[in-house]
């Protein structure tokens, strides 16, 4: 095992909207000539803020970093349903929205906290014998997905601006906040989609510790050295 260095460590990205994560990655590889990157947590394309990326020893430690609990802003629309659950897919369906008040929707979208079983979309990274669902999806096929354990601690409705629902949910690894948005709209009988996702914290990574990817672009090698996390200290992110 050679010996850690300061180019060893984790970054934490404020992903931009339109970016894949695996983009991120490889323009962060590609920019300060990198060996190993990886990153912990896949964020929808939609998506943006916290990416953690893992830089060089540091990989070691992404899957303890990535099982960490997650919280998210964002917004839904009521009444229409896409194929993907999100703003990205293709709309299937309109549907009139009753009169709801702010406090009606919190109170349905508290019954979705605690433990529950979450069929992950056909529009995702999920790989089934090889093959990531979201290129069966493409072809128009569609596979049996087996449910996963998740858990809600939080899922608050903070704002209803008809008909766009903004929320604040806190939730364990793996949890897609789209199936959430839509399984609410599938509750209310309209249907939803979710229309914007950002990620405030991801374990003891919070918002305010990323850093823009535009701006990382400008550092020398050097720079990015200096904000690095190192591999001694990310126990207390965990």
């Amino acid at each position: 095992m050679r010996a850690v260095t300061e180019m060893d460590g984790a970054l934490v990205v404020d992903k931009p909207s339109g970016w894949t994560s695996h983009d991120v990655v490889a323009k962060i590889r590609g920019y300060f000539r990198l060996e190993k990157v990886g990153h912990c947590g896949t964020l929808d394309p939609m998506a943006t803020g916290i990416l953690i990326l893992v830089i060089g020893q540091a990989t070691r430690q992404s899957e303890r970093l990535m099982s960490s609990d997650k919280r998210y802003e964002g917004a839904m629309r009521l009444g229409e349903i896409t194929d993907s659950h999100d703003a990205d897919g293709e709309l299937l369906e309109t549907r009139l929205v009753p009169l709801y008040t702010r406090e009606e929707l919190a109170a349905e979208a508290r019954s979705f906290m605690g433990d529950l079983h979450q069929v992950p979309p056909m529009v995702s990274a999920i790989k089934v014998k090889g093959v990531p669902l979201h290129k069966l999806a493409r072809q128009g096929r569609e596979v049996e997905r087996k449910p996963r354990l998740i858990h809600i601690y939080r899922f608050d409705i903070t704002d209803y601006e008809e008909p766009f629902a903004y929320f604040d949910v806190v939730c364990t690894k793996g949890t897609y906040i789209r199936v959430l948005a839509q399984d609410l709209g599938n509750k209310l009988g309209c249907g939803a989609h979710l229309t914007s996702l950002r990620r405030t914290a991801s374990g003891g990574f919070q918002i305010d510790d990323a850093h823009n990817l535009s701006a990382i672009l400008s550092w020398k090698r050097e720079e990015l050295a200096g904000h690095l996390i190192p591999l001694v200290e990310l126990k207390q992110y965990l």
